[in-house]
This record gives C-alpha cells, sequence and structure tokens, in this order.
C-alpha cells in the first residue's frame, strides 16, 4: 500500500451490544458476522480509560484539531447513565488538552429521557436518532421483538429531544431505505418532524446477499432516491440531506460527505465492547470477522490499526476501487460505493457496488436535473465572466486591505478612504480595477505581505497611484497624495509622468485631465491624457479600443520578456499589423473575433514567438512584437483562448483536482491529466484547421474528456460548447489561420 498513513478522526464507540429491537434489517444481528454473541454487553471501565488514551495520543502525534466520538451499540442508552457519563467524562479528560472533542450518539431512541439529555447537554453530546419514515415504513423493521410498533416511541424521543432546552442537541434522522416504502410518504413524515438534518442509508448487501428489488428493477433504489430528490428539491430544499450534498458536492469539484459515496480515505475506526479495535462496522455483512484486526485498545496504538491492509485500500482513492470503476465517469460520486457492498465470496472486495446500476442512475439522475442551475454561468456567457473576474479582483482588494490590518500606515488609510469617495461620485474605480495588471499588483503585494518581504506595506502603498488614476477617469475632483519613491510616477490604464523628484505628489482631476504637484514644488498639467505631451507618455490605444500597454510597471508577468516603451514608428507599426490581424479573425472566425476583440482590453508586446498569458486579470495578453499580421492573428486566438480558459478556472470549477487519472492525449505519447488535455481540446476546438494537428486531435480529446471522471457539471457543460464550436470552425476549415 502506498500513500501517507490517514489518521483516523471519527472514532465509533460501542458503549452496549444489545438492542432493546428486534429489526430485521440489522447488519450486527441479522447478517453474516456474529461476534456481538461473544463480547460483554456494556464496556468496561478499562476499556473506556484505555479508549480515551489511545484517542488523545492519537490526536496529539497528528495534530489534530478536533475529533469525532460516536456512541454506539447495540442500543448505546442501554448502557444506562452511570455508565454513559464515566464515557463522557474520561473522553473528555484525556481530550480536552489535546483537540477539540465532538461527541455524538445513535440511538434508536426508545430509552431517550430527560436524565439522557440532561447528562448529554452537560458534555455536548449530539443526537442523531434512527427513523424509516411514517408509521408503516418504520414498522416493516423496526419493531419490538414481540411484533410490537416502535413508531409511537421514536416520534416521543423526537418531540422530548425537539424542546427547547434540548434542541441543540439535535443532530437529524437516519433513514434505512426500504424501496417497498412510498419514497414520498417517508420523505414527508420525516420533514414533518423538522429535523437539522436527514441521512438517508442503502440497506447494507453484498453480491452473496443482494438486496430485495420487488418489481426486479436494476435500478429500483436509484427511481426511490430520485423521488425523493424531486420531492426535495421541488420544496426548495427545506432541510439538508447527506446524500445529496455529497453527490451535489463532487459534481461541483468539491469531496464526497459520506463514506458511503466518493474517493475520500476513510479515517473512522470503531471500538467493540470488549475493547477490540476494528474496521468499519458495516463489513459485518460480508461475512464472519471481516471487520477485525487483530488489535485492541490494550496493547495496540491507533496508528498500527490505520496500517492495517484492510483499513489502508480503503485510503487510496482512485487506486482503491476495480478496474471497471476506474473507467466508470460517476466514479468521483460514487466512489464505486460503500466498501462492503462491493464484497463477493469468490474475489472479496475487488467488485462494483452491488448498488452499482443504482448509483450510476442517481449520480446522473442529480446532474440531469440540476446542471442548468449548478453549472457556473461564466462558461455560458462572457458576460458574467467578465462580472466574476472583476468581483475576484475586488476580493483581493479587500483581502490586501484585511492583511494590511494598520500596517500599511497613513499613505493606506488616506488612499483607501480616497478610493471611497471617488467611487460614490463614477464608474473610474471600476475603470482601474478591471485594469488586467491592477490584479498583479493585488497579487505581488499579498505575496510580499505573506511572505513577510521586507517593503512590503511600502509596496501596498501604492494603492494612491491607481486611485489617483481612476479619480481622472472618473472626473473626480479630489487631491490623491502619492508617496512617490522617485523617477517615473505611472498612473495605470492612464500614462506616465516624470521623472519626478522623490516625496509627497498630489495628482487631481482636472476637467478631462489632471494636474501634478511635485515634491519639492512645481505643477505639471496634462490636458489631454491620450497623447504625448511633456514630461507624459500616454498608455497607447490600438484596434478595437484596446490598450497597447509598455509601460505599466507590473506588466511584466508573462512567460516570455516584455519590450520596453515602442518609439512611435514601432508603435505604430505594432498597431497596423495587429488592425491586419483583426481582419483576419473577422473573416475566418467572426464569432470568437467578436468575443476577443470585447474581452482583451489590453495588448501587451513581448520578445517571445508565440502569445503568453501571464499571473494578471482576464483581458491582458502579450502578443509577440516582431510578428506579422497573420502570425499576430494566429497568436491572438490562441492567447485569447488560453487567456479564456484561464479565468474560467479562475471563478469556476472545471474539473476536481484530487484524482490520479492520466487519459492519452491525440498530441503527446505520455498519458496527461485532465487539465492537459481539457487545455489542449479548449485551445484547438476553435482554430479553423484540417488534418491530424488540428480539429482531428480537438475531437479525439473532446470525446476523452466527455468520459473524464474529473469534469464538474460546469467541465462538462464547457466540453459541450467546445463541440459545437468545433463544427463551426470545421465549417471555415481551409482558411488562412490553418495550422
Amino acid at each position: 500500500m502506498t500513500g501517507p498513513l490517514v489518521p483516523f478522526r471519527e472514532i465509533v464507540l460501542k458503549v452496549h451490544s444489545r438492542c432493546d429491537l428486534a429489526c430485521d434489517h440489522c447488519y450486527i444481528y441479522e447478517h453474516a458476522d456474529q461476534s456481538w454473541r461473544t463480547r460483554p454487553k456494556a464496556i468496561s471501565d478499562q476499556a473506556i480509560s484505555w479508549t480515551a488514551l489511545r484517542l488523545a495520543e492519537h490526536a496529539k502525534k497528528h495534530a489534530l484539531p478536533s475529533v469525532s466520538v460516536i456512541l454506539h451499540g447495540g442500543e448505546p442508552l442501554l448502557a444506562g447513565p452511570a455508565r454513559l457519563r464515566r464515557v463522557c467524562e474520561e473522553l473528555t479528560a484525556a481530550l480536552a488538552p489535546v483537540t477539540d472533542l465532538d461527541l455524538r450518539i445513535h440511538t434508536n431512541g426508545l430509552q431517550l429521557s430527560p436524565r439522557y439529555l440532561d447528562l448529554f447537554d452537560e458534555y455536548g453530546v449530539k443526537v442523531g436518532i434512527s427513523l424509516d419514515g411514517d408509521k408503516a415504513a418504520n414498522d416493516r423493521h423496526r419493531r419490538f421483538a414481540d411484533g410490537r410498533s416502535s413508531h409511537p416511541l421514536v416520534l416521543r424521543a423526537v418531540d422530548l429531544l425537539h424542546q427547547d432546552r434540548y434542541r441543540h442537541l439535535d443532530l437529524g434522522l437516519l433513514c434505512t431505505i426500504d424501496v417497498a416504502n412510498d419514497p414520498v410518504a417517508v420523505y414527508d413524515a420525516l420533514t414533518a418532524l423538522a429535523p437539522p438534518r436527514i441521512d438517508f442509508l442503502l440497506p447494507h448487501a453484498t453480491w452473496e446477499q443482494p438486496p430485495p428489488r420487488p418489481d426486479g428493477s436494476p435500478t429500483a433504489y436509484a427511481e426511490w432516491i430520485l423521488a425523493v430528490f424531486d420531492r426535495w428539491n421541488d420544496r426548495g430544499r427545506p432541510v439538508p440531506v447527506r446524500l445529496f450534498a455529497s453527490i451535489l458536492s463532487t459534481l461541483g469539484g468539491g469531496p464526497s460527505l459520506t463514506e458511503s459515496l466518493g474517493l475520500a480515505p476513510t479515517d473512522l475506526v470503531v471500538v467493540e465492547t470488549d475493547g477490540t479495535l476494528e474496521q468499519v462496522d458495516s463489513l459485518k455483512s460480508a461475512y464472519e470477522g471481516a471487520a477485525a484486526t487483530g488489535f485492541d485498545v490494550f496493547r495496540n496504538t491507533l496508528d498500527e490499526v490505520a496500517a492495517h491492509p484492510g483499513v489502508r485500500v480503503r485510503q487510496l482513492g482512485l487506486a482503491g476501487v476495480g478496474a471497471t470503476c476506474r473507467r466508470c465517469p460517476v466514479v468521483r460520486s460514487c466512489g464505486g460505493g460503500l466498501y462492503t457492498h462491493r464484497y463477493r465470496a469468490d474475489n472479496g472486495f475487488d467488485n462494483p457496488s452491488v448498488y452499482c446500476a443504482d448509483l450510476e442512475a442517481l449520480v446522473r439522475g442529480i446532474e440531469d436535473r440540476t446542471a442548468a442551475t449548478t453549472a457556473a454561468p461564466a462558461v455560458a456567457d462572457p458576460g458574467a465572466l467578465v462580472a466574476e473576474q472583476h468581483d475576484l479582483t475586488r476580493v483581493l482588494l479587500a483581502e490586501l486591505h484585511s492583511e494590511l490590518d494598520g500596517r500599511g500606515g497613513e499613505p493606506w488609510a488616506e488612499a483607501w478612504e480616497r478610493a471611497g469617495a471617488v467611487e460614490r461620485c463614477s464608474d473610474g474605480l471600476d475603470e482601474v480595477l478591471a485594469h488586467p495588471y491592477t490584479r498583479g499588483w493585488l497579487l505581488a503585494c499579498l505575496d510580499a505581505l505573506r511572505e513577510e518581504r521586507p517593503g512590503a506595506a511600502d509596496r501596498a502603498g501604492e494603492l494612491a497611484r491607481y486611485v489617483a488614476a481612476a479619480a481622472v477617469r472618473g472626473r473626480v475632483d479630489v487631491p490623491v497624495r502619492i508617496a512617490h519613491p522617485g523617477g517615473p510616477l505611472h498612473l495605470p490604464t492612464l500614462g506616465t509622468l516624470g521623472p519626478l523628484a522623490a516625496g509627497a505628489t498630489e495628482v487631481r482631476a482636472a476637467g478631462g485631465g489632471l494636474v501634478v504637484r511635485a515634491a519639492g514644488g512645481g505643477e505639471l498639467r496634462v490636458e489631454r491624457p491620450g497623447e504625448e505631451a511633456a514630461g507624459w507618455r500616454p498608455v497607447r490605444r490600438g484596434p478595437h479600443g484596446a490598450a497597447l500597454d509598455d509601460l505599466d510597471p507590473y506588466r511584466d508577468v508573462f512567460d516570455a520578456p516584455v519590450a520596453g516603451r515602442l518609439a512611435p514608428g514601432d508603435a505604430a507599426g505594432w498597431a497596423g499589423r495587429l488592425d491586419d490581424a483583426w481582419a483576419l479573425l473577422r473573416d475566418a472566425v467572426p464569432e470568437q473575433a467578436g468575443e476577443a476583440a470585447a474581452s482583451l482590453t489590453v495588448l501587451t508586446p513581448v520578445t517571445g514567438t508565440g502569445p503568453s498569458v501571464g499571473r494578471h486579470g482576464y483581458g491582458a495578453l502579450g502578443l509577440p512584437l516582431a510578428a506579422d499580421g497573420p502570425e499576430l492573428a494566429r497568436a491572438l486566438l490562441r492567447g485569447f483562448r488560453r487567456a479564456k480558459l484561464r479565468a474560467l478556472l479562475d471563478v469556476t470549477d472545471l474539473y476536481a483536482l484530487d484524482g490520479a487519472w492520466r487519459h492519452p492525449a491525440p498530441w503527446r505519447e505520455e498519458p496527461v491529466p485532465v487539465s492537459e488535455l481539457l487545455a489542449g481540446a479548449y485551445e484547438r476546438a476553435g482554430l479553423p484547421a484540417s488534418g491530424e494537428t488540428g480539429g482531428d486531435h480537438a475531437e479525439r480529446a473532446l470525446d476523452l474528456l466527455e468520459n473524464a471522471a474529473e469534469l464538474t457539471v460546469s467541465g462538462k457543460l464547457l466540453v459541450t460548447g467546445l463541440r459545437k464550436e468545433l463544427c463551426r470552425s470545421r465549417e471555415r476549415s481551409g482558411m488562412l489561420l490553418q495550422g
């Protein structure tokens, strides 16, 4: 087994091994493993003490911020208040100096009383109650040994838990699914009790003992759960449902939220009433001894259990599931199902889940129902992408303000106040924040502060330059003081002054221009900021109004070195070649040309031979200074597509980052991660090309991406759009941009 040991963060502590119900679907008493018969009814003082000791040493060794202990059974309340108090006391005393303790109890509720709940209130023990729905559904399995209904007593327990003095202890309801029950009636009965959360659980089954399917449908459980999902979704999702939350999380690129789904490593261990340490309890459904480790709390550490092969195999993520599951597009969401449910006598657990068809239908069903509302708007709407990018820059500015925490002194405080004044009167601040290289400055400031570099606060003090530029753009007549270190003074989006002397420099809007009062006296007026003047070098404008920015000090963020200030003749020549390039694009790919022209607000000359995208906001692109019109056209299109994909990845998850998948790439000999496959397909799909180096490569990559398990809902929407783009580009194949 490879990979680091995963420490246990959740401990199931069996405080009593018997039960006061005779549920016929219980995996402890009714399934393959019957070890409960040989175990003591209640946990001993010695086992409690050693469990607390082992857990404390484990938490300390691995610096765990918190651990959860779930008091379980059998029926844990049969242990009685005195024994449960001893458990809570020992665990709290051992763990309080080391980590936060999250105590929980899972019960059928029959014995629940104020005496128990007062104890749980004292120690913060959260209470989860098992209830399978309405009376008819619950009584199908959860009955006393003599056949009596448990439903009224469970409802009494829920009512007691919902009293004001105990409501904060309510953990929610656990419901085991039976497809013979009406799913809507079950859901309505549970939600009528106003629980804080509901868990729906598949009944434990294996390939040796498959789950009942009364109508023979291979997806009966998926259909049942989807009926509940529809009811839940149509009613506005009034209560968290962990099963649904987990699937929605993984579809969006996030982690699984339950052991029964997803590829997250297991971090749970069971302590039996006799102190033996076992794997996850559900393994008792597989065969006698399936959960055993051979360890106990008296002789063994929890690290020894964590290194057990049976535990390690459930910590391997994708490598821990069978070959069939590894190839499945929904494996990130289902994770091959609960480990127990994969068991078959002839080959152990190297199988898909006995619920495989259900899990695939469930994941796809939820995805189909939610894709339109959960996919990021930025994927399909260029305007939404620009807006989200602007929001991201504002978030970074707020982060910088928070990180400084007063370290910026008076210069920062004054510039921050002036920014507010400008924003209240104009759109000038928005225009400056939308400049891509403003993002570069913010990131540089945050890096410097977090790495505690010398002069980090002084760099942040450059905010005044941005505020001054915003005031000029917005024609807001407020003086902005800049602590200028000397030399050229750049006003982002506008141009560069000077060189000026070091010291306090004031910039003020004046009509459509600006007035600068430099340190040591002297005044410089710039009447027309868009034109060259003595002491003033403007940011030039190119085709479609894009800034040809060869001045901004934060433009040097590309792979290729940036060019310096271009001489007027060179600048005019480059602008002319760019104009030719745009004309070629409008003829070859008019839709993309229109979007690129609207999105690329800043073009910067670089000394390389191809397009370059750097660490900046959306809208900037480095383009080769020496390229001719056709070369610039190819660079513009390729560069725009790279920039847009990077911008999308800034604001949404297109794929998950937690997998070990590798995919064959048509343009590479060795397999590549999904990020590279998507980037290659994204760039190629929009280029009008033919042959093996263009559209064919893109099409094969898209075929692979459509079955990639890592793609999120947003990523799949993007791939669908790329397929349409590829069709359009093929209609224009053979034109100038080929290759």
